[in-house]
């Protein structure tokens, strides 16, 4: 792939731009050549009319809780809660109901829409899941937040379920290429994760799978990556920076420049032009100017709150960087 251009060249923005504006994704080569594209105020500008022209000025925002932490048999190289990884994450089985409550109400009164429950391991056995589909259906009689569910490798049968107790939404991430996949897991594959995709399709469910940058792929990877979630159809990706943990494998990783993060957001809006974008783990460490460049570059969603094993920025100081970023929460 030669991403080589000598300079900035204001008709190619033009053209990409077009075709977002028109819901049409990019191709492989011209995603390959933005990878190197000089002027990156004007790449994300135009990332930005595309975003606002599908996704409006209203922020689509999301919180998540951990209820089921930690004793994780898979072998996820990035993950905390894997139990081959001594990280000293806090493990549990089942988070007290009304702690679930407690923070559904809060993030209903705080304005953030969408509520998921997360749990650690490859799936939630049917008996478990039959418990947190109870709290599903208090979670729906009283509050009315968009529920969402985030249970491991689950299949037709179980998603039914989970719609049946009200949940609208099922997150499963792909996290990274396919092809770059089998170097950071090993227990399990991208095609389980696609046939846990297609399940939630086949009951009627919307979809919300992206994954972590900055794990040693390349910006190739990258790519590859957001055409596998584009031939997916998902509905919401979610875009997570990879936080080293200390215990885990990657926890000497290299840190991603954040002019590399920006980039990425940007094509990846061009790949997925309609689709919700959402600014995930990990931007804590970003400056305030790269966290707002982002905002106007391509993203048009935020995970709010804590991210399972790391903290995030605070609502509060979330509401001040969308106002400042001209978008409505």
């Amino acid at each position: 792939m030669n991403n080589n251009i000598p300079s900035s060249d204001p008709q190619f923005i033009q053209s990409i731009k077009d075709k977002g504006l028109n819901g049409e994704p990019i191709t492989r080569e011209e995603a390959g050549r933005l990878a190197n594209y000089p002027d990156i105020n004007a790449l994300c500008d135009a990332a930005n009319e595309v975003c606002r022209k599908w996704q409006g000025s209203d922020v689509d925002s999301c919180s998540i809780v951990n209820a089921r932490s930690g004793l994780c048999s898979e072998d996820c190289k990035w993950c905390a809660q894997a139990s081959r990884h001594s990280t000293g994450c806090a493990t549990y089985n089942f988070l007290d109901p009304e702690e679930v409550m407690k923070a559904a109400a809060a993030n209903d009164q705080a304005g953030i829409r969408k509520f998921s429950l997360v749990t650690s391991g490859r799936a939630v056995s049917k008996k478990d899941l039959h418990k947190f589909c109870n709290m599903y259906r208090r979670l729906s009689k009283e509050t009315d937040l968009h529920l969402c569910a985030s249970m491991g490798l689950l299949d037709v049968e179980e998603m039914q379920m989970l719609k049946d107790a009200g949940v609208n939404r099922y997150h499963c991430n792909m996290e990274t290429s396919s092809e770059f996949f089998s170097t950071l897991c090993t227990s399990h594959t991208p095609d389980d994760k696609k046939r846990t995709i297609q399940a939630a399709k086949n009951c009627g469910l919307s979809v919300c799978s992206g994954g972590i940058i900055g794990m040693g792929e390349t910006m190739a990877d990258r790519i590859d990556f957001a055409f596998e979630l584009a031939d997916l159809n998902v509905d919401s990706v979610p875009i997570n920076i990879l936080n080293p943990i200390p215990g885990t494998p990657l926890q000497d990783t290299p840190l991603i420049s954040e002019e590399e993060i920006i980039r990425t957001v940007a094509i990846f809006r061009f790949i997925l032009p309609t689709k919700s974008l959402r600014f995930a783990g990990g931007r804590m460490r970003l400056s305030h100017d790269s966290m707002l460049r982002i905002m106007t570059g391509g993203m048009n969603g935020v995970l709010m709150g804590d991210m399972l094993t790391t903290v995030s920025n605070t609502i509060a100081d979330d509401r001040k960087l969308f106002k400042e970023a001209g978008l409505n929460f």
